[in-house]
């Protein structure tokens, strides 16, 4: 856990100031962090649209029950 937000914002800011990183490095870290999220299910991975038609269906339903109140 960090502590000290500022503290670790200054770190984090002077290392990225100080590193010069290609672009094809930077997509490699990129895709690695987004993977990571992937697996830890931070973030759905995946087709963003599956299960759409579910949410429809509930949302109509949902929907028409807060009409006949």
């Amino acid at each position: 856990m960090i502590k000290n937000q500022k503290d670790f914002q200054n770190f984090e800011n002077n290392y990225m100031k100080n590193r010069n990183l290609t672009y094809s490095e930077k997509i490699k870290i990129y895709e690695s962090l987004y993977n990571e999220a992937i697996l830890l299910k931070a973030i759905p991975g995946g087709n963003p649209m599956e299960g759409i038609e579910n949410n429809i269906k509930l949302a109509k339903i949902l929907n028409s029950c807060s009409k006949k109140l």
